[in-house]
């Protein structure tokens, strides 16, 4: 054979070995699948506070009606509407010509009084010597103590009438009993006033502390009565708004209803709370978190890092120490800003993982990262759950 014919040939071979060994390269460095990544939490122990929110409605501190104590026409008012007002402030003030006129009357009767007392004394001083020497008979001396008596009687009842007159002419300055804010004015100026009307003039209403009467269905008393054992006091009781933001104010427990609506099953709670900025009205409804227990050492878990079987356990992957993945069935209860409270499954410590569960098969080794949201969540300042 010709040499020429042997170099292609030899080429023609050294071509294909080079292309087989070209296909065979990727399966001979073909290796395992990088870890899955994955975003994970270490749960923390937590103070929880299960709560309850219940509707309620706002109740002043104290109510007085202002109504007056004796009948005459209204001269003027003597207050801001609206305003706070002190106890003891004037408030409306009655014509006060017809009680001052009383008031002179009584005081004339009480001088005649007066008078007629000191001369049927005297009368009986002076007959006394002349009862002990025979001088008159003993019928005309017993007349005189009884004259003087009788005067002694009718000077007291001149002085409480005089006192009754001067009372119901400081009673035409009608004053406020309590301190509060008063509302607007239900008589004006020229009305006649009675006391058998049945409307107030006014209304105060003490509001920088009021109620809030919320209604608890019957079958919870049971736990919030438990944790009154313990001092319900202490639990704190957190106002919401409409918009659902809590108040600035605090609250405590006073009381739960000792019957039961039959209605409605639910039972009446009455919260105390502090209302210095006059935030809370009388008659606005509001919603009252109200503590039923405390967890001091509670575990709470993300929601999105909690799954459920088809036949609705709850699940949740946790990575050991080594980054190796197993699904554990896990038992939650209240949710609190988006988290779950643990019952069961989980405790203080573990490595949950939060988003990448889809990637993870049960022992695959995963490659983990710190949650974004850990430091908002994972915090051991106490924490409140709503059911």
């Amino acid at each position: 054979m010709h040499p020429s014919h042997l170099s292609k040939k030899n080429m023609l071979i050294a071509a294909a070995l080079l292309s087989l060994a070209a296909c065979s390269k990727p399966a001979t460095q073909e290796g395992a699948a990088p870890p899955a990544a994955v975003t994970v939490l270490k749960l923390q122990a937590a103070s929880v506070v299960l709560s309850d929110e219940l509707p309620g409605r706002v109740a002043a501190f104290r109510t007085a009606d202002i109504r007056p104590q004796v009948g005459g026409i209204v001269l003027r008012r003597q207050f801001e509407q609206g305003a706070e007002v002190h106890a003891g402030q004037k408030l409306f003030q009655l014509n006060p010509a017809p009680f001052q006129a009383d008031v002179d009357s009584a005081a004339a009767a009480l001088q005649h009084a007066v008078a007629t007392a000191k001369r049927a004394s005297s009368q009986a001083d002076r007959l006394k010597p002349l009862v002990e020497a025979d001088a008159i008979s003993r019928q005309a001396y017993d007349d005189a103590v009884a004259q003087r008596e009788q005067a002694v009687a009718t000077l007291a009842q001149a002085r409480a009438s005089l006192a009754r007159r001067r009372l119901d002419l400081a009673f035409a300055s009608i004053e406020a009993p309590i301190a509060g804010r008063i509302g607007s004015e239900l008589v004006t100026e020229g009305a006649l006033v009675g006391l058998a009307d049945a409307a107030p003039m006014a209304r105060i209403q003490q509001i920088d502390k009021v109620y809030v009467d919320v209604r608890q269905p019957a079958a919870a008393l049971a736990a919030l009565q438990a944790s009154g054992n313990e001092g319900a006091d202490k639990l704190p009781v957190t106002i919401l708004g409409a918009d659902g933001q809590p108040h600035p104010v605090t609250g405590r427990i006073l009381f739960s209803g000792i019957s039961v609506d039959a209605g409605t099953g639910d039972a009446v709670i009455r919260v105390l709370v502090d209302n210095p900025q006059r935030q809370l009205l009388p008659g606005m409804f509001v919603r009252a978190r109200i503590a039923r227990a405390v967890q001091p050492n509670g575990v709470l878990v993300p929601q999105q890092a909690v799954l459920h079987s088809s036949g609705g356990q709850a699940q949740a992957w946790v990575l050991d120490g080594t980054h190796k993945a197993s699904l554990k069935p896990i038992t939650v209860g209240d949710v609190v800003e988006h988290q779950y409270v643990v019952n069961g499954g989980l405790k203080a410590g573990d490595t949950v993982v939060i988003e990448g569960q889809e990637r993870l098969q049960p022992g695959a080794t995963a490659a983990p990262q710190p949650w974004k949201r850990a430091a908002a969540v994972a915090t051991a300042a106490p924490v409140s759950a709503v059911r």
